[in-house]
């Protein structure tokens, strides 16, 4: 029998603190619904304490997941356990993970506490979740750079304390393979009781090493590893949860463990998270890119004629690749909209939110005639938006295009319910789309990322955009998606001014 590898997504909390990557309640519960699809074991949904719509969102998925443990985050205060506790009450199974930093440049330039006084803090902070839950995670931030004596000392007061679940954080990407595999055997080796608590690591990818370092840790008795869909995550990201599970799965003659992962949902996650959060994959990223599984060279292509395995090593089907077919088309009704929906993880929760996106997607099949999975994640995250409380709507868009000519837009958009229109010429249309916008709002942004993919092939296909803009420091990203690749790029720039308007901005703490 082989051991049970433990996986804690945290792409709700770590992969949100990526610049413009902040989710509504709402995104995060359609998230946690398809990671519970995935049968992820763990969700960390958020950081209860951070801000009052931090909590709501902790709370909406702790009362919507059923089959996962849900996780909150806290600092070791008592304000920070107290918070986690409460938002995570409704949930059918919780976990409190707290944290307190334990590397020499952290405790002195951070905290400015004496190692004594972090060991004690962390002690009690156990102690204080062990109150509300027996299931209660303990990281000692930084650990990459901790001396190991201490840390070994921290590790062996938490788990007396109470910490059921031990995790060794690399948090700043410091880490190598060999050695931080080296760090985890050493401390599950010395800690006196380490029998008594899953040792779990959490990598970042500073220097693009996070999936092997979490890999290194599991060959050395890591059983749970922290990552996030599509590597999602605080400056070059988290380890890639698909990437730690395939590997594992595929390479059965190294690993002694194994996950309970749905692998043919993991196309599917990785597409629904990057709709929402306007992060793209990019073409040849391993497992979810789009050239995962193609090939280019005629000698692979010969090979995988003659048999696939001579240039794959996994089956496309396997992580849900080539699975979700043509669903749907300009005569399709309804209720196989509906259906159809509900298989790819969207309930609605009004029959009024359902009307709207069937009659987008009736709009839609007017333009386009074969309707793909990936139109309509696209079509469901574009009407939700559109239904929540966003002061700028778009209404309707004019551009004048002519070779030699400057390109003039028009458009008209509403303003907390007032129909406004705007002009503009620009250096292309796209410019004078956003000039436009920007003689109405005047929203003082700078536009630092502007990016268009196709949804699907074919040139019927809808064109994605992503904007990023930075207001006052604030970065926040913005999508839209249409078959009119000017007016894709006017909704994502009215999404990602919607999202810099809005003043609840949140504070992370970083693991």
């Amino acid at each position: 029998m082989k051991d049970k590898l433990i996986i804690f997504d945290t792409t709700l909390r770590d992969g949100e603190q990526s610049p413009g990557a902040s989710m509504t309640r709402d995104e995060k519960v359609r998230i946690a619904k398809a990671l519970e699809k995935l049968k992820v074991d763990i969700i960390e949904a958020g950081f209860p304490v951070a801000s009052p719509g931090d909590f709501e969102a902790v709370k909406a998925v702790a009362e919507a997941v059923t089959d996962s443990v849900v996780c909150g985050l806290a600092r070791t205060s008592d304000a920070d356990i107290d918070a986690a506790a409460a938002a995570l009450k409704p949930a059918r199974s919780a976990r409190i993970h707290t944290f307190i930093a334990t590397s020499p440049i952290h405790m002195t330039h951070k905290l400015r506490m004496s190692p004594d006084d972090v060991l004690a803090t962390a002690v009690r902070a156990v102690k204080r979740a062990r109150n509300y839950t027996d299931n209660v995670e303990f990281s000692p931030e930084d650990a990459g750079r901790s001396e190991l004596d201490f840390l070994c000392r921290v590790i062996e007061a938490v788990i007396d304390a109470g910490a059921t679940t031990i995790n060794v954080p690399d948090t700043v990407g410091y880490s190598v393979p060999h050695q931080f595999g080296e760090t985890i055997r050493r401390i599950i080796e010395r800690v006196p009781n380490s029998d008594k608590a899953v040792f779990s690591v959490h990598c970042h990818n500073d220097l693009g090493l996070a999936v092997s370092n979490s890999l290194a840790a599991v060959l050395n008795g890591a059983r749970q590893v922290e990552c996030t869909i599509n590597g999602l995550g605080e400056r070059a990201g988290n380890a890639a949860l698909e990437e730690i599970v395939m590997a594992v799965r595929t390479r059965r003659d190294i690993f002694v463990c194994d996950t309970n992962i749905d692998t043919t949902e993991i196309v599917n996650c990785s597409r629904l998270v990057s709709n929402i959060t306007g992060f793209a994959v990019q073409p040849n990223k391993a497992i979810v890119g789009a050239n995962a599984f193609a090939h280019e060279s005629g000698i692979h292509q010969d090979g995988i004629i003659k048999s696939r395995e001579t240039y794959e090593i996994m089956r496309a089907q396997d992580v849900g690749w080539h699975t979700n077919r043509l669903v749907l088309g300009k005569h399709s009704g309804r209720n196989a909209f509906k259906t159809r929906l509900k298989e790819l993880g969207f309930e609605f929760a009004t029959e009024e939110e359902l009307n709207e996106t069937f009659k987008r997607y009736k709009e839609l099949a007017d333009k386009k005639h074969e309707i793909f999975d990936e139109d309509l994640q696209a079509l469901v995250t574009d009407s939700l938006q559109d239904s929540s409380n966003e002061r700028i709507k778009f209404q309707s868009l004019k551009v004048t295009l002519e070779t030699g000519e400057v390109p003039a837009a028009e458009i008209t958009v509403s303003v907390d319910g007032v129909e406004k229109q705007g002009h503009a010429t620009g250096a292309g249309p796209v410019d004078a789309v956003f000039k436009a916008i920007e003689s109405i709002i005047v929203s003082g942004c700078n536009l630092q990322l502007y990016s268009v993919t196709s949804i699907t092939g074919g040139t019927d296909s809808q064109g994605e955009v992503t904007v990023r803009v930075d207001k006052d420091g604030r970065i926040v990203n913005g999508r839209g998606s249409d078959t009119d690749i000017i007016a894709a790029s006017a909704k994502a720039y009215i999404n990602a001014l919607n999202r810099a308007l809005d003043n609840s901005a949140r504070a992370h703490p970083q693991i």
